[in-house]
């Protein structure tokens, strides 16, 4: 039985992989969801400042970054479950 849930190394210049779908995908998914996590932050927010994630703009965006690049590109999203 075969493992697809290998690495495998992709040969080519910083230039070709600038073009590829594997450059773009993490870094898209991450983009937007520091955007949701400073907007989440910006239009909800935490008006008592005692809440952990959402009282700091900067843990928003951090948390929305980390929340998008898992939803994005996790194996069952991806369809490997």
């Amino acid at each position: 039985m075969e493992n697809n849930c290998e690495i495998k190394p992709n040969p080519g210049t910083f230039k070709e992989n600038l073009k590829t779908w594997k450059f773009w995908r993490p870094f898209l998914s991450v983009t937007i969801g520091a955007i949701a996590g400073f907007s989440y932050y910006h239009f909800v927010g935490c008006s008592s400042g005692t809440c952990a994630i959402t009282s700091s703009p900067y843990m928003s965006t951090i948390w929305g970054g980390a929340m998008g690049y898992f939803l994005v590109n996790s194996p069952c999203a991806r369809g490997r479950c």
